[in-house]
């Protein structure tokens, strides 16, 4: 291996380490979000019935055929069947029964003929709802006048329309979403058999940090990339957990992390990974060797450089009795979230379980450079650039510049702009690789 690391080298050894977390069955409140394990299949039809899609009368098909507004079809109202009714009316030759949308068919009917089609059992014209239930059908003379006629099975849901018993409902690997879980529900399940949501604990160094909120003294800046980072490995389907900025003191640090080891699936820290007399994160972790901070044989973080811009420092490895992954960024604001986004992002949806499943990916395109003049890029090193995507013009334009601080552009921005490390340069028009971001 070379002294500098590419940046698929890097991604390849991250992503070799991170192992899908073991499945667990969570009900249903507790799975969104969540990857399924195994195939779920149908175990009852929905509808399991064949049901009404309207509120109005069950009929005969006989019954209503040719009816009119001038000639309508006049029938005996034999009673109601609600939602959830049982012991159905069984509809014969001249009658109907007022029927409530969800509601079972009733024996003998063959199709649903809305309100509005008939007189609601009043005597005048066209209704526009239903009568309450206790003023039909006494209260209504007992018939109803339908206006129009209906084909066999209109506004009728048939049993089975949706899904049929043995069906597969979800496939093994698809993230459960509201609709998911709706289904998931519909069909009966409580719950289900998922690989959790990974936990990541977010960890900033640097005693220059203040929380927002706080006094902002000389020579001090907020501490943004944990909150950033957290949001982050929310946005990829994470359970975070953001620890406040810890100073530059490795004994501090290493307990820090110690302590967040009894709830993280993944650690990540910010800051403290290049090469200055302060950089705690290199100096706590990198003493390590062979050995984590238990003792146990096996663990360590190592510490690279890659050929990439932003986030050339990096950190990888394991540590703890269960060789809890760790990724160590820069601490730059935008070379943080470039390399959460390169490697952290990827390393969650490894443990989700979705490392193989392209669709929950960042998209990557091709657009064209939308640039009023070419864009410099360091020899030898993939550059990433913020940038603007316009999907209809398939154009990208860089927002801000090269500057790994500058987080107003990086907010701005809903792409970055891939140069390859074979070019120095990007020409207005030249057609880039562009991750989009959102």
């Amino acid at each position: 291996m070379s002294t500098t690391w590419s940046v698929d080298e890097h991604l390849e050894d991250v992503l070799q380490s991170v192992h899908p977390l073991d499945p667990i069955e969570l009900p249903l409140p507790e799975a969104q979000g969540c990857v399924l394990v195994e195939d779920v299949m149908v175990p009852v039809s929905l509808p399991p019935f064949d049901n009404s899609s309207m509120d109005g009368y069950a009929v005969r098909v006989a019954d209503v055929t040719g009816a009119t507004e001038e000639y309508p079809a006049v029938l005996s109202v034999i009673g109601d069947v609600a939602a959830g009714s049982a012991g159905l009316p069984t509809v014969g030759p001249g009658q109907a029964a007022r029927i409530m949308t969800g509601a079972p068919l009733p024996p003998g009917a063959e199709a649903v003929v809305p309100v509005e089609w008939t007189d609601g059992g009043s005597g005048g014209g066209p209704a526009t709802s239903m009568s309450p239930a206790g003023a039909a059908p006494e209260g209504a003379s007992g018939e109803v006048r339908v206006h129009r006629p209906a084909a066999a099975g209109a506004h009728v849901r048939p049993r089975g329309s949706d899904v049929k018993a043995g069906d597969l409902a979800l496939a093994a690997g698809t993230v459960l979403g509201p609709p998911q879980i709706g289904l998931l529900a519909a069909i009966g399940h409580g719950a289900v058999k998922v690989r959790p949501r990974p936990r990541v604990v977010v960890l900033s160094t640097g005693s220059e940090l203040v929380q927002p909120g706080e006094e902002l003294t000389p020579g001090r800046i907020y501490d943004s990339n944990s909150y950033a980072l957290a949001a982050a490995a929310r946005d990829a389907g994470a359970i975070a957990y953001r620890v406040g900025a810890v100073t530059d003191d490795a004994d501090t640090l290493r307990a820090t992390i110690e302590d967040q080891l009894i709830r993280a699936d993944l650690l990540v820290t910010t800051g403290g990974v290049s090469v200055g007399a302060y950089d705690v994160v290199k100096e706590a972790l990198s003493s390590i060797g062979a050995d984590d901070a238990d003792g146990a044989a096996g663990g360590g973080v190592d510490f690279r450089r890659l050929d990439m811009q932003p986030g050339k420092p990096q950190g990888f490895g394991a540590i703890g009795p269960d060789r809890t992954p760790l990724i160590a960024l820069p601490g730059n604001p935008v070379s943080s979230y470039v390399s959460f986004e390169l490697f952290a992002r990827p390393a969650i949806r490894a443990l989700r379980g979705l490392k193989d499943v392209p669709d929950d990916a960042r998209p990557r395109v091709r657009a064209a450079l939308a640039a009023d003049g070419a864009l410099a890029s360091p020899a030898g090193k993939r550059q990433f650039l913020r940038g603007v995507y316009d999907a209809e013009k398939e154009q990208v334009t860089p927002v801000g510049g090269a500057g790994s601080h500058l987080i107003g552009a990086l907010a701005r921005a809903d792409a970055l702009i891939v140069v390859p490390e074979d070019a120095v340069s990007a020409e207005p028009g030249d057609e880039l690789e562009v991750i989009l971001l959102g």
